[in-house]
């Protein structure tokens, strides 16, 4: 049912400082964002390294959604996303299993969700989601294109890039043997 947690979700009042710190600091790169005028919030997803992300809701009046949570403090975790492929049977399963949850909605192919209460998921607000993670990073976390791979060759060896089906890129740094080994099982897998 799920794919893996996608990212966590940090409530904070300044949202400037708060991507100020992210980003200078710890190089996270900003990826898609938007602002919901009827919930008076903004989001924003931030990639970390080759696969990690987090998101930063900020109230963006008074009024938001956010209101109650930040009432007593300046930030904190707010939701963890659960990546599915398939959110209609996610919800039965949890329909089955006796799990309440609440506001599904379903967005068309760019977006899914539904939520089950922390009172229901031991003291956490999870989100459950299927959509196409590439579609919400920052084009250059993104591979080009529709690759799965790129090799690029160094002078110890080769970089190989790999598209992960979570979005984003992973690299791995092969030595001149390594690459050696790796098209020789290559070689012997297709043979």
């Amino acid at each position: 049912m799920i794919l893996r947690i996608d990212h966590v979700s940090l409530a904070v009042q300044d949202y400037e400082k708060a991507s100020a710190f992210f980003t200078r600091l710890l190089g996270a790169v900003p990826g898609a964002y938007a602002e919901d005028g009827s919930m008076k919030y903004l989001w924003q997803i931030f990639s970390l390294g080759d696969l990690s992300r987090f998101e930063l809701l900020t109230p963006t009046s008074e009024g938001s959604f956010l209101d109650g949570f930040l009432k007593d403090r300046q930030g904190g975790v707010h939701h963890i996303n659960l990546q599915t492929s398939d959110i209609y049977r996610a919800r039965q399963i949890l329909e089955e299993s006796g799990i309440p949850y609440f506001g599904f909605n379903d967005y068309g192919p760019v977006w899914k969700e539904l939520f089950i209460h922390p009172r229901d998921a031991f003291g956490v607000l999870i989100q459950i989601a299927e959509f196409r993670p590439d579609d919400w990073i920052s084009p250059q976390e993104r591979m080009p294109g529709e690759k799965k791979w790129l090799l690029k060759k160094k002078d110890s060896g080769a970089d190989l890039t790999f598209a992960h089906p979570g979005g984003g890129t992973v690299t791995i740094e092969l030595s001149a043997q390594e690459v050696e080994r790796l098209m020789d099982d290559l070689k012997n897998t297709i043979s």
